[in-house]
């Protein structure tokens, strides 16, 4: 007798099946914008300035990839997501691309109907205690209350932190990074665990933020970067591509303020789209690696106004820095 499958797998494959006749650089292109899902307010990565305008990590991504199937980079529909509602919005369509700081994992990459499309940024889990606990390791925790994210790799990499060294823990969970911000500020819990660049965001929005400390204990990697639904190479290698024609624009040394010189590099040429057929190739305009630079910037530069050292974040480039210069990231060829 064969065996019936569940419910939920029956969803993935529906979805799966959809997403194999999809066309999503077309459907971007017919309605004129980008539906691109960010978190609901995280500091660096994607949140409103005064003005209501997004910024962050995450939300140039978003941007980047509208400046290539578009032409302009402010096409896009920013649709704030909860760490529960980001995967039913991509699975379902309501997003065309999902940049909110979500960890690549098997589970997520083999067994959604997902696909990441490279990493925009590394980190780990960490935790924010109170200054006044004199707590200076994760290892002086046990026992402790725990405010953190439902729906997040989050919990499972802190249950397996404390069962590997033995340890107890409480936890207090929330729906959003405000939600736990706000836990934390109140007293319900005694440490705030997430991904360390939250956590320094987080810190940056407390009433007096000198009065926590983020530890230095780094539990797990956490390689954060942009998803689309499977099915769709075309949108996936467009996705892809343009995160890598950001991070391959650092390493080349063009930037939005240098984008018009005259560069003798074959492989910054290319990237320009001013020799070869790469954008054949992705189904784009010729300009799309030139559309991204020109009004998104290189990596360094979304780096550098979003989470560096010259605001308030503050946060190094560490693992995010290039291959050449003590990090993990690079791009590869444009050939």
């Amino acid at each position: 007798m064969k065996k019936l499958l569940k419910p939920a797998v029956l969803s993935v494959l529906a979805v799966i099946n959809l997403s194999s006749k999809a066309d999503t650089l077309s459907d971007v292109q017919a309605k004129g914008s980008l539906n691109c899902g960010v978190s609901t307010g995280l500091v660096g990565f994607s949140s409103t300035d005064s003005a209501g305008k997004w910024k962050g990590l995450d939300a140039d991504m978003c941007r980047a990839v509208a400046a290539a199937t578009l032409g302009d980079a402010n096409k896009v529909k920013f649709v704030p997501l909860t760490a529960k509602e980001r995967f039913t919005a991509l699975q379902s369509g309501e997003v065309d691309l999902l940049s909110r700081n979500t960890t690549w994992t098997v589970t997520r990459d083999a067994s959604m109907g997902l696909n990441f499309a490279g990493v925009n940024y590394y980190d780990g889990q960490g935790f924010m205690v109170k200054k006044s606990l004199g707590v200076t390791s994760a290892k002086e925790l046990d026992g402790a209350t725990f405010c953190l994210q439902a729906g997040t790799t989050t919990e499972l990499s802190l249950a397996d932190y404390f069962r590997s060294n033995g340890m107890s823990y409480n936890s207090s969970l929330s729906d959003t990074s405000a939600q736990t911000k706000k836990g934390f500020a109140t007293g319900r819990c005694d440490a705030l665990t997430s991904d360390q660049s939250q956590l320094y965001a987080l810190r940056t929005t407390l009433k007096d933020p000198s009065s926590a400390i983020v530890l230095k204990d780094v539990i797990s990697k956490e390689p954060l970067g942009p998803v689309v639904r499977q099915g769709d190479d075309k949108w996936f290698n467009i996705v892809k591509w343009s995160l890598n024609a950001m991070i391959g624009a650092e390493e080349l040394g063009i930037s939005s303020k240098n984008i018009n010189n005259n560069f003798k590099n074959p492989e910054a040429l290319r990237l320009l789209g001013r020799s070869g057929k790469l954008h054949e190739y992705l189904g784009l305009e010729k300009e799309w690696g030139y559309n991204i630079i020109s009004q998104v910037g290189n990596y360094a530069q979304s780096f550098d106004r979003n989470v560096g050292k010259d605001t308030a974040l503050n946060i190094s480039r560490g693992l995010n820095a290039l291959w050449v210069k003590g990090g993990i990231l690079y791009s590869p060829p444009f050939r």
